[in-house]
């Protein structure tokens, strides 16, 4: 029988501490030691038993708390967190619903950094298909590594496809957590910049700040929550046309005398970034990026940067399975 999760009674807790110092006691042994009746010590054993703290009596002896409630206290957490993914794809449902009956529903502003982290946070754990993003540096109110819904989204199938402005990927930590998203699953592809931060999930709803990068620090951050609409399919239109022109930030090894090591130097200098930047990111010295890319443009037959970009783009090094590429 699984154990009650009541709340302790203060009588039981005393009595468990008590039980815990004797090693073992029956209600008349529970009693002489304390300033209870023995009928208030019985009471307190059984509820210590009925919670699986103690054993069966006469003489009960203290069970461990952890393994009493660890396995149902886990078990309800997470209850917990479905229930919460439950709310947050009711509470959309809810919306998609109520804007046939309002146009004013599909378009809601919120204002704050907070209520933004909190729609972000609900519109991933209500997707079902998809998730794209635009992620431009200086993130308004939720930097990549704080993002804990990805993994969950990911783990429950949904799809993520994000294009990463440049300058974040010079951001400490930020690289680090992309990878880790990507190992997971996430599709990354890099932009010199992008026009705007914005995330849509299931092309059904759009997050949008309004609040230009110049305007930061004057007031709480702004956004628009944009349902199912001709703008939302002007917004997903848009994402789509950015990710056809953006460079895959990793991919699969090229050929076999690539490490994965040089797969992923090879991808930052598609992306621009600088062979100092890319040094920091890869743990290793200036010198030694620019020897793995000399070796890269040897091993692509050309002797020039521009060169190796355009035999890497050509042959898809960073985008095709190794069974599309030619040899």
């Amino acid at each position: 029988m699984e154990p009650d999760l009541g709340v302790l009674t203060a009588a039981e807790q005393h009595a468990y501490r008590l039980l815990v110092r004797l090693g073992g006691a029956g209600a008349d042994d529970l009693a002489a030691h304390d300033a209870m009746s023995p009928a208030e010590a019985a009471a307190a054993l059984e509820g210590l038993r009925s919670k699986g703290l103690a054993g069966a009596g006469p003489i009960y002896h203290p069970l461990p708390p952890d393994v009493a409630l660890g396995d149902v206290l886990l078990r309800r957490q997470q209850s917990l967190e479905n229930a919460r993914q439950t709310v947050a794809a009711l509470s959309e449902d809810y919306r998609n619903h109520t804007r046939r009956r309002s146009s004013e529903h599909l378009v809601e502003i919120v204002v704050g950094a907070q209520v933004l982290r909190q729609r972000l946070r609900a519109m991933q754990d209500g997707a079902r298909e998809e998730i794209l993003w635009f992620c431009r540096a200086n993130p308004l109110a939720m930097a990549g590594p704080e993002n804990a819904e990805e993994n969950s989204a990911l783990g429950r199938g949904v799809k993520y496809r994000a294009i990463y402005e440049r300058e974040l990927l010079e951001k400490p930590g930020e690289l680090q957590s992309i990878l880790e998203s990507m190992a997971a699953g996430e599709e990354s592809r890099t932009l010199p910049t992008l026009p705007v931060r914005l995330a849509i999930a299931d092309r059904s709803l759009a997050i949008c700040p309004l609040v230009p990068d110049e305007s930061r620090g004057f007031g709480e951050p702004t956004a628009a929550l944009i349902r199912s609409s001709e703008l939302l399919d002007a917004l997903v239109a848009l994402f789509e046309s950015y990710w056809e022109r953006a460079t895959p930030l990793v991919g699969e090894t090229p050929r076999a005398e690539l490490q994965q090591s040089e797969v992923l130097l090879l991808s930052l200098f598609v992306s621009g970034m600088p062979d100092k930047s890319i040094a920091t990111h890869l743990g290793v010295s200036k010198r030694t990026v620019q020897r793995r890319l000399d070796r890269l443009m040897d091993l692509a037959g050309v002797d020039t940067r521009t060169g190796l970009a355009f035999q890497a783009a050509r042959r898809g090094w960073l985008s095709a399975p190794i069974s599309q590429r030619p040899a």
